[in-house]
């Protein structure tokens, strides 16, 4: 198998598609801009990827690497829009210059907006709203470009709400969890009235673990989830039930104007089935408690 590299490979999901990946013989190698990485660099200076890149010449790239914190992206705009688009086009043409096998880029359900037509399809509307959002569309756009223009063999995936053991704890899923274990009160923003499809990030490892196999996968654009619709307040409900805790679940306020209209949103998955074999390997509550045993084990309970 050739050798993939990650970048972002220092963040949760970096962490865990490489558990994912190595369990089943693939070799790894990390880039982020954090220590711990086999290559320290910036995905903005294209000459330091470059350079690190033809020592280890991996045959395939996911790149993860980006500003992912919509907050952030409202907060600072410039830094959003530049890593996650120009860091973008500098790992395209790294790729397009080693002459990879497969190039994966994980975008974001964020690109159809709040209300696209349910199930949400690949050839839905795309109706950014925040600034990180328009992010992932301008950077599908250069993914886009790299493969009808130069060939470059690309795999754009568009997630909904990812989780586990190696979560932000910013997280709806590791606050939620936190309040429950620690005490406290689970705080709904918004009244938790968005619905999502969370998912437990070995299903994102499925994926890439196809995309990265399948001819059928070159070119295309996919959803990842389970195709399930759960809200944000029943997400809060289910694991408040799994850790069989008495906490409070409290209302509040939207964080952003842009957040104040609630985003229903979950996909179709039929296109990775059809076109990859795709099927959901982790389901919710599977995926919650191995969350909430891993932490139960870091906070010593």
């Amino acid at each position: 198998m050739a050798l993939v590299l990650i970048t972002g490979s220092q963040g949760f999901i970096g962490r865990s598609l490489r558990e994912y990946l190595e369990k089943r013989g693939y070799s790894i190698i990390g880039l982020d801009i954090s220590d711990g990485a086999e290559i320290k660099a910036n995905i903005l200076s294209l000459d330091d990827i470059l350079m690190s890149l033809r020592e280890y010449r991996p045959g395939n790239i996911v790149h993860l690497a980006a500003v992912s914190n919509p907050t952030s992206c409202r907060v600072d705009p410039h830094n959003c829009l530049n890593t996650n688009v120009i860091g973008t086009v500098n790992m395209l043409e790294a790729a397009r210059r080693l002459g990879v096998e497969r190039f994966i880029y994980l975008s974001s359900a964020n690109v159809y907006g709040s209300h696209p037509p349910l199930p949400v399809s690949e050839e839905s509307p795309l109706a950014p709203r925040t600034v990180y959002d328009y992010s992932k569309v301008i950077a599908e756009k250069c993914v886009e470009s790299y493969n009808r223009v130069y060939g470059v063999p690309t795999v754009v995936f568009r997630s909904w709400k990812v989780f586990g053991e190696y979560d932000s704890p910013q997280s709806a899923v590791s606050r939620f969890i936190d309040a429950c274990l620690k005490g406290g009160e689970i705080i709904l923003y918004n009244g938790g009235r968005d619905v999502t499809d969370p998912y437990h990030v070995d299903n994102l490892g499925r994926a890439v673990e196809l995309a990265l196999s399948r001819e059928e996968a070159v070119g295309e654009v996919f959803n990842i989830g389970t195709g399930n619709a759960v809200s944000i307040r029943e997400l809060a409900g289910l694991i408040k039930k799994l850790t069989a805790s008495s906490v409070t679940i409290r209302e509040a306020p939207p964080r952003s104007a842009e957040e104040a209209e609630p985003m229903i949103s979950y996909p179709s998955i039929e296109k990775i089935k059809r076109l990859l074999g795709y099927t959901p390997i982790v389901g919710l509550e599977e995926g919650l408690r191995r969350q909430i045993m891993r932490r139960r084990l870091a906070l010593g309970l």
